[in-house]
C-alpha cells in the first residue's frame, strides 16, 4: 500500500489504545469477524491451504499484530481480486456502447487493478503470501446486458467501501490503517457514482443502497454478510 503519514494522531491513538479499539469493535459487531473470514477464505481458496492457514491463524491471533493485519490484507485482496475481473469481463464483452460508461467503466478497473497490486506488495513486504485469485464467474451478468452490469457493479462497490469500513478497527498498523481508509473513500466513490448512474437514488436503507447514507455514519459490513454477497460470483 502507499507510503501515508506517520506523525501522531487519530490513527496513532486507535493504534495504541485497545480499550478503544475494543469498543469500536463491539460497535460494529466484530465478534465474528475471525469466524466469516474462515468462511470466505475457504469459499475463494478452494483446495489452496494458503488462505486457510490465514482464515486459522486470524481466529487464534488475538487482536492486532502482523498476523492479524496479513488476514485482513489478504481478505481486502480478495474482494479487490473479485473487483478487478468483473470490470476486465464487463468492458472485453463489448456490451456496455456507451462511450462515457465504457470508459468510467475502464477507469475503475484499472483502480481495483492498482489496489490488487498494492495489497500484494504490502502483504509480500510484511513477509505474507498473498491470497490465491479466485475464479469468478460473470457470465450471466455480463448476458444481462449493459443495464445488469452497471446494476452488478454499484452492487459490487458498496460491498467493498462496507467491507473495508468492517475492517478498520481489527487493523494493527497505522500505516496500513491509512491506506485502507484510502481505498475505502475511493471505494465508496466509486459506488455513489454508480448508484446515482443506475437510478439506485442518493437514499437508502442499508449499507448497499443509495449514493448518501440516512444517517450521519456509514455502516459497515460484516464478512458473513460480505461472503452473501461475493459468493454468486465465485466459481465452484
Amino acid at each position: 500500500m502507499p507510503e501515508t503519514d506517520t506523525q501522531p494522531g487519530a490513527l496513532r491513538e486507535l493504534q495504541a489504545d485497545a480499550g478503544t479499539r475494543k469498543r469500536f469493535l463491539k460497535m460494529i459487531g466484530g465478534a465474528g469477524a475471525a469466524g466469516a473470514l474462515a468462511l470466505l477464505a475457504a469459499a475463494c481458496g478452494g483446495d489452496d491451504s494458503t488462505g486457510r492457514r490465514a482464515a486459522e491463524g486470524a481466529a487464534k491471533t488475538p487482536m492486532g499484530g502482523v498476523g492479524n493485519d496479513l488476514a485482513i490484507l489478504n481478505y481486502a485482496l480478495t474482494l479487490e481480486y473479485v473487483e478487478a475481473d468483473f470490470y476486465d469481463q464487463a468492458v472485453r464483452s463489448g456490451q456496455i456502447t456507451d462511450r462515457a460508461v465504457a470508459d468510467l467503466a475502464k477507469r475503475i478497473g484499472e483502480a481495483e487493478h492498482a489496489h490488487v497490486d498494492a495489497i500484494t506488495a504490502t502483504v509480500k513486504k510484511l513477509g505474507g503470501t498473498p491470497a490465491r485469485r479466485p475464479a469468478t464467474r460473470f457470465d450471466d451478468v455480463i448476458a444481462g446486458g449493459p443495464a445488469r452490469i452497471l446494476r452488478t457493479a454499484a452492487i459490487v462497490e458498496n460491498v467493498g467501501a462496507a467491507a473495508y469500513l468492517a475492517q478498520a478497527p481489527r487493523i494493527t498498523s497505522a500505516e496500513i490503517l491509512a491506506a485502507a481508509l484510502s481505498i475505502h473513500s475511493v471505494e465508496a466513490r466509486h459506488a455513489a457514482a454508480l448508484n446515482q448512474l443506475t437510478g439506485r437514488g442518493f437514499s437508502g436503507d442499508g449499507p448497499l443502497d443509495g449514493s448518501v447514507p440516512t444517517g450521519a455514519f456509514a455502516s459497515p459490513l460484516p464478512m458473513s454478510r460480505v461472503l452473501d454477497e461475493v459468493k454468486p460470483f465465485l466459481a465452484s
